[in-house]
């Protein structure tokens, strides 16, 4: 079956969805454009697209049955909830709205309508992500107890709308929904405490670095920082169980998994001399207690036209949608007690 879609807003990531769709996914192709913005509509015409500069126009237009809405993120409520009464399937990139209110509202147009909602969660297949998840799920760290996800940049610059507080700019709002989606769809468990710290460093209106602590219901801590000015790169994630752990240091995937052998009957730990004085709690285990492992090969799935390929076997009604309104919802909460937790300077309790 063949699927049009229509984007709402041919800004970078309007043009990044066109190129990805008509490049490598068979079955969906780009119908048309709709923006207030003339000389991205210049563009889009140029790359053989329809254009409209009137939303009304574009949504009229029954060549295309999904809608993808690529604008910022303060505009999203309203952009989706006419699309979805127009009886277009749609996709909203993320966050899908700047507040549970906003989205339960637009949730409501979707059942209403009885057409597919959903937000564009595509770092789901991201290749160091999916191997945590598969290291987890193997058991090769044992029982996780602290996960720690982060990405760090060293520019200290928020480019574009994104350094407007209006608009919904700020690192919460652009990355931190990543990897909270990554996280809670990782650890399918409700989260009872958020903790997060919030900071302005090189921008003035919005969110360039913040820390996280998360807390699930079986006690796991997770936590998740984003910063825009590290100049000293931590790993991109480090997650510790009762039997090991595992490093994956960039997007390259360069790291490992270590777990630890059976204890030697014979070997007792030693007390050992550092700079800072003896130690026996803290010194290192004798190698042959060790064992390293690669990480795993996940290359088969880590893919985001994954994405896409779900939302159109979701409307034929072939899979089930695996980025669920429900999930974003949640998501969205969390983000939510961030900002209040940051704006009273505590942690909170929470039942998301």
């Amino acid at each position: 079956m063949e699927h049009k879609l229509g984007i709402i807003g041919y800004g970078y990531m309007g043009s990044w969805h066109h190129r990805n769709i008509s490049e490598r996914i068979e079955g969906l192709d780009v119908a048309a454009v709709y923006d207030i913005d003339p000389a991205r509509l210049a563009v889009a015409k140029e790359a053989g697209l329809k254009t409209y500069d009137t939303l009304d126009a574009f949504l009229a237009d029954d060549s295309f049955d999904i809608v993808l809405c690529a604008t910022p993120n303060n505009v999203h409520k309203e952009l989706v909830v006419a699309a979805l009464d127009a009886g277009k399937h749609t996709i909203s990139e993320k966050p899908a709205a700047m507040s549970a209110e906003e989205l339960a509202e637009m949730i409501a147009a979707s059942e209403r309508n009885g057409k597919l909602f959903t937000a564009h969660q595509n770092r789901r297949w991201d290749r160091d992500y999916r191997m945590v998840m598969e290291t987890l799920k193997a058991g090769k760290i044992g029982k996780p107890y602290t996960i720690e996800s982060r990405v760090h940049g060293q520019r200290g610059a928020v480019f574009g709308w994104r350094a407007d507080k209006a608009a919904g700019g700020g690192m919460m709002l652009d990355w931190g929904v990543h990897l909270i989606d990554q996280m809670m769809y990782m650890i399918d468990e409700p989260v009872v405490a958020v903790d997060c710290h919030m900071h302005s460093v090189k921008s003035e209106e919005v969110d360039d670095y913040f820390k996280l602590m998360m807390r699930f219901a079986s006690g796991l801590s997770a936590q998740i920082e984003v910063g825009t000015y590290c100049l000293h790169q931590l790993p991109r994630w480090y997650a510790n169980g009762d039997a090991g752990s595992i490093r994956i240091d960039d997007w390259a995937c360069n790291g490992e998994i270590v777990t630890a052998n059976p204890y030697s009957p014979e070997w007792k730990p030693e007390i050992v001399q550092t700079a800072a004085g003896p130690t026996r709690t803290m010194a290192p285990r004798p190698k042959e207690t060790l064992s390293v492992e690669a990480l795993p090969n996940v290359d088969a799935i880590a893919d985001w036209t994954c994405y896409y390929r779900n939302v159109m076997a979701a409307i034929e009604g072939r899979e089930e949608l695996i980025v669920k309104p429900a999930q974003v919802m949640r998501v969205i909460k969390v983000m939510e007690a961030c900002f209040e937790s940051d704006k009273i300077g505590r942690g909170l309790k929470t039942n998301i």
